[in-house]
C-alpha cells in the first residue's frame, strides 16, 4: 500500500507537470517503473515477495532514533528478492520532498544489514541537483552506524546540500527499519 501511495505521487507529479502547474523549465523524470526496479534491484531472484508493516508506536520511536530522521508513515513495505527460497536481500523505496519536488529511490539492503545498491526511481528537481552513480555508490557496503551522515561518511554534493541530505536520511530510514523489523536476533 505504501509503495503505491509513492507511485501514486509519482504519477500524479508527472501528471502536474504535463499539464504545466509547473515552470517549463524543472525537469521531471521517472527513471524505472515499479517492475523494472524490482528486477535491478535482485536481477538473480525468481521470487520476490511484497511484506507490509504496521509500526507500533514503541517501533516508530525507535526508527525514528535509530536513522536520525522523521519517519512520515508507520506503515513499511519491504520487497524481498528470493532465489530457490533463500533471501537475496531487501529492497525499501523513500520518496522525500528535496527542495519543493519529490525524489524516489531504492535502497537494496542484503541479510545482513549492509547497503548493496541504491537506485534513483524518479527526481523532480532540476537536473543540476540530481546525484551521480558515484555518489550513490558511496553508500554500498554502508551499515547503519552514526558517522552514516553527510560530512562524515557520506560527502555532500556542491551545490545540492539538500538533495544529499535527503537521501542520506532515506537510506539511514531503511536500514533502521531493517535494524527494528527484519533482522535476525544472532544471539
Amino acid at each position: 500500500m505504501a509503495l503505491a501511495w509513492h507511485f501514486s505521487f509519482v504519477l500524479l507529479s508527472l501528471s502536474v507537470f504535463s499539464i504545466g502547474l509547473f515552470p517549463r523549465n524543472a525537469t521531471a523524470k521517472a527513471f524505472y517503473s515499479k517492475p523494472e526496479a524490482l528486477a535491478a534491484a535482485f536481477p538473480d531472484a525468481d521470487k520476490i515477495d511484497t511484506q507490509t508493516f504496521f509500526l507500533t508506536e514503541a517501533q516508530a520511536q525507535q526508527v525514528t532514533t535509530l536513522a536520525g530522521a522523521t519517519l512520515e508513515s508507520k506503515l513499511a513495505t519491504v520487497y524481498v528478492g528470493q532465489r530457490a527460497g533463500q533471501i537475496l536481500g531487501y529492497a525499501f523505496i523513500d520518496t522525500s520532498i528535496v527542495r519543493t519536488l519529490p525524489e524516489t529511490f531504492l535502497i537494496v539492503i542484503t541479510p545482513t544489514g549492509i547497503v548493496e545498491k541504491l537506485f534513483i526511481l524518479a527526481f523532480y528537481e532540476p537536473e543540476e541537483y540530481m546525484p551521480s552513480e558515484r555518489w550513490l555508490k558511496q553508500f554500498e557496503q554502508q551499515k547503519l552506524h552514526p558517522a552514516l551522515q553527510v560530512r562524515r561518511d557520506i560527502h555532500g554534493i556542491a551545490g545540492a546540500t539538500l538533495t544529499s541530505r535527503a537521501i542520506t536520511s532515506g537510506v539511514r530510514r531503511a536500514l533502521a527499519l531493517f535494524h527494528v523489523l527484519l533482522q535476525k536476533d544472532t544471539h
